[in-house]
């Protein structure tokens, strides 16, 4: 993946945008459990009462606190407070006497507050308890202090008789109930104060309902206020990563195409057209996933899981092994699982690449397939290839579904193991409910977390293929390139091409193709090239727009070496027609004006009439218009032909390249082409690759190749007196009669 790293800079600021909106939602979701515990243990336990510190206070309740407290803690409690009396605007309905308000001026002290007043609160709630609850006071005051106050008679009121017992047992009893809270959890001795500061609001009236009630909406807005926070990001991150993600693909498409144009047949030879297009499309969609799952996952998964343990540990430090062991079991499955399936993720993309190709095969062939009957043969090789990606696919789908109720049984023994825990934890008082179903969130937010990191990491390798099979395109070495500083041919450019002894060896052959070629194409003159089945005149034409270049010798556009022209130039001089005719899906028109933009109508029905081909576009209501099928499936091979030489004529080049390109033709259509040619683009170079003796004889300069190497060169007359070579192939092609005239 790495060697793609260039093409991702260009998205940098997506990223980073991504980055900064997971951060603010991975934040959001891992409030909402702490909110929810809150609603459990604040708004649900403690009637919406979140502090010891009453916000009302009856004046006999701060007399009570101060004989419990040290003179420097209640000097500070009683400096929070103000006191009001009937007829203040804040003052409780169901309140007689006078009430002590909460009027703190700085807010930072309220947690010291808090702290001073939590076990004088609980002692005070516990004394008032020892009578209408003996088990739930001893449980606060201790056994002790418990029974000491539950002895005395109903009556009476206990604080007053505490206030009045002797120093000694006052300071029995006071201790031994301090002793009993420190014994508990901070956070239960905080729970069992806001009851006592539950009691002291009845006491004055305060509708406890109505508090609880606003505490549950207050919190619930923020959360959902938190979760439409977590819902907008998650949807700026997903377009962020889609954007980011279909931009590179995009790119790469393009950088895979542009990098295939400029391949020689050399390059073509190391990836297939089937590798190519599976490259472009199914490798490229491949990346484009992974990146889009890296930038929502692979960076939101890492501060989900660190963030929920760090608040996991908060809620209950005692229960951090339940989440080490799930998460052990978790890659342990998953870690089997991914080295039992990554070779078949790797042999994934080599099967697609097959099945491409004999789809291609059949599709093009299919004419020949029906001609020799081997639709069952090519049958069974589809279906073979297409069993072997089956297979595979299969068998990793099962991995896969294996994993996902593994991954439940885990989860799901977690949840009840933590439930378990967490009700021991509960009962000896060092839990709270709320804190126990926050815990459970965060355990499966780790869970989840660790799982979308596997799933990533398993579709990775098969990223990782994809990424360096685009990559081996992409970093191919282009055999044919510019020279650093190219020179620029004379206007106007005559088009003379010159060979000085040429040779040529295709890339990792052992043999020359072709030896010793030299020979001159003038302008205004036809040059043949004829010879028998692989002597090499494709190659040698292949040659001069610099499909290949020369191993040995040089070949020359008017005396300057074409390997220092620029590709462009030199190739804006040339019309060439190959040998094996292609037209492109759309219009007769569009295909004319392939070769030059924007050519007009009378252009184009000039180099249709030179190319014989004026004729059956007439007889069409479309004309120029007539819609060409891909490949020109839809008309004839001599059409086809024609409409390629025109396509080539339009240009108006300095040269023409004619590589078998009258095959198709009958005699009297490649007469009447030939003599068009001669006649209204006489000033062009013209060289003509054929094996028609017909063709070639009326030519200005015949080339005869044999085995790569020139056997005779000259005119017609000439060549049947002294080239052998030329004298076999004329006496099979045509009768006495037809040679002599």
């Amino acid at each position: 993946m790495h060697r793609l790293f260039p093409y991702f800079k260009k998205y940098w600021r997506y990223f980073a945008a991504a980055l900064g909106l997971l951060v603010i939602m991975a934040n959001a979701d891992l409030a909402l459990p702490d909110y929810m515990s809150q609603i459990v243990n604040i708004g649900i336990q403690q009637n919406g009462i979140e502090s010891p510190l009453p916000d009302l206070m009856r004046q006999n309740t701060m007399d009570n606190l101060g004989f419990l407290m040290s003179r420097d803690d209640f000097s500070r409690l009683r400096s929070a407070y103000r006191l009001i009396n009937q007829g203040d605007a804040s003052y409780p309905a169901g309140a007689s006497g006078p009430v002590y308000v909460l009027s703190l001026n700085d807010r930072t002290q309220k947690p010291l507050l808090e702290q001073s007043i939590v076990k004088p609160m609980l002692f005070i709630y516990g004394v008032g308890m020892a009578q209408k609850n003996p088990e739930m006071a001893g449980q606060i005051l201790g056994g002790e202090a418990g029974s000491h106050l539950v002895a005395l008679p109903k009556s009476i009121d206990l604080l007053e008789v505490f206030k009045t017992m002797p120093s000694a047992t006052r300071e029995q009893i006071l201790n031994a109930a301090m002793a009993q809270m420190d014994k508990l959890e901070p956070n239960t001795v905080k729970q069992m104060a806001v009851r006592g500061v539950q009691a002291e609001y009845e006491a004055l009236g305060v509708n406890i309902q109505q508090q609880q009630t606003s505490y549950v909406l207050r919190v619930g807005a923020l959360m959902l206020g938190l979760a439409l926070v977590a819902a907008v990001t998650s949807i700026s991150t997903s377009y962020m990563a889609s954007r980011a993600s279909a931009g590179i693909a995009r790119d790469l498409r393009l950088a895979v195409f542009k990098k295939a144009q400029y391949f020689s047949p050399g390059e073509f030879d190391q990836f297939s057209t089937a590798s190519l297009i599976t490259r472009t499309t199914n490798d490229v969609t491949q990346v484009q996933q992974v990146i889009f799952m890296i930038v929502r996952m692979a960076l939101m998964a890492p501060l989900l899981a660190v963030g929920a343990v760090v608040r996991a540990v908060g809620k209950s430090p005692n229960m951090w092994w339940l989440i080490a062991l799930a998460v052990t079991l978790l890659l342990l499955v998953i870690g089997l699982i991914f080295a039992i399936t990554m070779p078949r993720f790797k042999l994934m993309q080599i099967l697609v690449d097959k099945l491409n190709l004999v789809t291609r095969e059949n599709l093009s062939g299919m004419l020949v397939i029906r001609a020799f009957n081997k639709q069952a043969y090519e049958e069974g090789r589809f279906d073979k290839a297409n069993r072997e990606l089956n297979s595979t696919m299969l068998y990793i789908g099962r991995m896969m579904i294996t994993l996902f109720p593994l991954m439940n049984l885990i989860m799901t023994g977690l949840n009840v193991a933590i439930i378990w825990a967490g009700a021991r934890e509960i009962a000896t008082s060092n839990l709270r409910v709320g804190d126990m179903m926050a815990f459970m969130q965060y355990s499966m937010t780790v869970m989840f977390s660790f799982i979308n990191l596997s799933m990533l990491f398993i579709m990775i390798p098969r990223a990782a293929v994809s990424a360096h099979r685009i990559a081996d395109v992409l970093e191919t070495a282009i055999a044919i390139e510019d020279p650093a500083e190219p020179k620029a041919l004379t206007e106007p450019v005559v088009g003379a091409v010159e060979f000085r002894d040429v040779d040529f060896r295709y890339p990792d052959a052992e043999e020359d193709v072709l030896h010793d070629i030299s020979f001159k194409a003038e302008p205004g003159k036809m040059t043949a090239v004829i010879g028998s089945t692989g002597s090499g005149k494709s190659t040698l034409m292949n040659l001069i727009p610099r499909f290949f270049d020369v191993t040995k010798g040089e070949i020359l556009l008017d005396g300057v070496d074409i390997r220092e022209l620029s590709q462009h130039d030199l190739r804006e001089q040339i019309g060439y027609i190959s040998q094996k005719t292609l037209l492109f899906s759309g219009t007769i028109a569009s295909n004319l004006q392939f070769s030059k933009p924007g050519a007009t109508a009378e252009e184009m029905r000039e180099a249709l009439e030179i190319a014989q081909a004026a004729d059956f576009v007439d007889q069409t209501e479309e004309g120029l218009q007539l819609e060409i099928a891909q490949a020109g499936a839809n008309v004839s091979g001599g059409q086809k032909q024609r409409l390629a030489i025109a396509r080539a004529l339009v240009k108006k080049p300095a040269i023409y390249l004619f590589d078998d390109s009258f095959s198709a033709l009958d005699f009297k259509t490649d007469a009447k082409l030939r003599a068009e040619l001669k006649e209204r683009v006489s000033d062009s170079t013209m060289i003509v690759v054929t094996q028609r003796v017909a063709t070639a004889k009326n030519s200005d300069h015949i080339l005869v190749l044999d085995n790569g190497r020139v056997v005779g060169q000259g005119t017609h007359q000439e060549l049947m007196k002294n080239c052998e070579t030329y004298q076999e192939i004329a006496n099979s092609q045509l009768s006495k009669e037809e040679l002599a005239a």
